[in-house]
C-alpha cells in the first residue's frame, strides 16, 4: 500500500502564492553535491560501478515503459519500443560488492537535500529528468542495501495518511506524505517510501529520486514535484534549468539563472505525450563530420554518460582513429589516451561541444594507453533511433526544461 500526504507538503524554500495567476514568488537556486565518479582517483575507469548504472538505467526505462504502458496505452511508445526482461547486477560484480566501493566524491551524480513528513525527515536525492515519481527508502524496507539509506518513517509524520493501492517500481515499492525540497512547498504531492531496493543502489550516497520528467510516465499516476509546485504557484515560471559542472553545480526551479550562461538559450521542441525530455533531429559528430544524424535524444539528469542503439554507436566509433570494443556486455568502447575525440551533438542549430575531460572516464586499466568513452551502445528498446544523453553532454551546456514551452533548451555555460 502506499500513503496520501494530507496534506503532502514539497518545499523547496517559497511561500506558496494565493493562485497561479497571482504570482509573487522568486526561482529558487538549489546547490547540488558532487557524488562518486566512473573515474577513479588513479585515473582507471571504475568498470564495476558503470555496470551497476547501466542495470539501474536499463530497470529505470523499463519501468518507465512499463507506467506508459499503464497510463496510456501503446500510442504513447516510440516505435521500435520493447519492454525487456529486468536487468540484474552480475554475480561476478555482486561479489566484488562484499566491500563497499570507494567514494571518490566526484561526479556520478548530482543530488541535493528534500525534507519529508512534519517534522521533516531529510534525504539525499537524485534529481532526476529521466522519471517521474519521488521515492526513498521506507523504515519497513528490510533488504540488506536499504541499511546504506536514511529511511522514512510515516509513523513520524502528522501530515501521512494512507491511500489505497499499491506502487510497483522495480528498484523499489511505495508511499506517500508531506516533503520538503529546500523551500518550495507543494501541498498534496504523491510521494512513496519504497520498501525494496535493487543491489544496484548498494554503494549509492542517496537516499531516493526525485522525478522531473512528465506526468504520463509516473508510476503512481500522479503530477510530478514541479509540475504540482507550478501548478500552485509557488514557483514563477513553467520551467527549471540545470548547471552540472565540476563546481558550483546547481537546480534552478522557476526558471534560469542568467548569470550561468551566455547568449540566447537554443530551444527544441519535445513530444510530451512520450513523457521524456525527448528532443529529435539530432545528429553526432566527430570533428567536423556528421557520423550519426536522424536520431531522437532523451535528456535526462539522471544517467551518468551517453547510451545509443548499438549499431549507432558501433558506426560512431568507426569515425574514431584507434578505437575498439572494450567490453561488448555493456557496450563500452575504448580509444587511445593519446588522441581523445571532438565530440558533439547538433539539433539543427548550434553544435554543443564535449570537453575531453566529459568524454574521457579514465584508462581501461593502471598503466593502460587506452581510455573509455562515455558513449556507449546499450539496447534499451526505447525505440527506433533513440538515444540518452545523460550527465556526460549535460556537464558541457547549460539545460532548460520548459513545460511552458513543452522544449528543452541549451546555452552556452559562462
Amino acid at each position: 500500500m502506499f500513503y496520501k500526504a494530507a496534506p503532502f507538503t514539497v518545499a523547496l524554500a517559497l511561500l506558496a502564492a494565493a493562485h497561479p495567476a497571482e504570482r509573487k514568488v522568486q526561482g529558487v537556486s538549489i546547490p547540488l553535491a558532487k557524488r562518486s565518479s566512473l573515474t577513479r582517483e588513479d585515473g582507471t575507469f571504475n568498470h564495476e560501478k558503470a555496470i551497476l548504472q547501466t542495470v539501474a538505467t536499463k530497470n529505470k526505462y523499463r519501468q518507465n515503459l512499463q507506467n506508459l504502458e499503464r497510463n496510456r496505452g501503446l500510442k504513447a511508445f516510440n516505435k521500435g519500443v520493447e519492454i525487456k526482461p529486468l536487468a540484474v547486477v552480475p554475480d561476478s560484480v555482486l561479489r566484488r560488492q562484499s566491500e563497499p566501493l570507494t567514494d571518490e566524491n566526484q561526479d556520478q551524480e548530482w543530488a541535493g537535500t528534500i525534507g519529508i513528513g512534519t517534522p521533516k525527515q531529510n534525504f539525499l536525492v537524485d534529481f532526476d529528468t529521466g522519471s517521474s515519481d519521488l521515492w526513498v527508502a521506507s523504515s519497513s524496507c528490510t533488504a540488506p542495501v536499504c541499511d546504506t539509506k536514511t529511511k522514512y518513517a510515516s509513523s513520524s509524520s502528522s501530515t501521512s495518511a494512507k491511500k489505497s493501492g499499491t506502487f510497483t517500481i522495480q528498484y523499489g515499492d511505495g508511499s506517500e506524505v508531506t516533503v520538503t525540497v529546500a523551500g518550495v512547498k507543494a501541498t498534496g504531492q504523491t510521494f512513496s517510501p519504497i520498501t525494496s531496493l535493487s543491489n544496484s543502489f548498494r554503494d549509492d550516497p542517496i537516499d531516493g529520486i526525485l522525478g522531473l520528467a512528465f506526468p504520463v510516465m509516473s508510476n503512481l499516476n500522479a503530477d510530478p514535484f514541479f509540475v504540482s509546485a507550478f501548478k500552485q504557484g509557488v514557483v514563477p515560471d513553467n520551467e527549471f534549468s540545470f548547471k552540472l559542472a565540476s563546481s558550483d553545480s546547481s537546480l534552478y526551479l522557476g526558471g534560469r539563472d542568467s548569470s550561468l550562461f551566455t547568449g540566447s538559450p537554443e530551444f527544441h521542441t519535445i513530444s510530451s505525450a512520450k513523457g521524456f525530455w525527448q528532443i529529435g533531429n539530432a545528429a553526432a559528430f566527430v570533428g567536423s563530420k556528421s557520423v550519426v544524424s536522424n536520431f531522437e535524444t532523451i535528456i535526462d539528469s539522471g544517467t551518468t554518460i551517453m547510451v545509443g542503439p548499438p549499431d549507432a554507436v558501433r558506426s560512431f566509433y568507426s569515425a574514431v582513429s584507434g578505437s575498439k570494443l572494450f567490453d561488448s556486455g555493456n557496450g563500452f568502447y575504448s580509444f587511445p589516451c593519446s588522441s581523445v575525440p571532438s565530440v558533439s551533438f547538433s539539433w539543427g542549430g548550434k553544435k554543443w561541444q564535449i570537453s575531453a575531460e566529459n568524454f574521457n572516464l579514465g584508462t581501461t586499466a593502471d598503466g593502460s594507453l587506452d581510455c573509455v568513452g562515455a558513449l556507449a551502445g546499450q539496447d534499451l528498446r526505447l525505440g527506433n533511433n533513440v538515444w540518452l544523453l545523460g550527465d556526460s553532454f549535460m556537464k558541457n551546456v547549460y539545460s532548460i526544461f520548459s513545460f511552458g514551452q513543452n522544449a528543452v533548451g541549451f546555452a552556452a555555460l559562462v
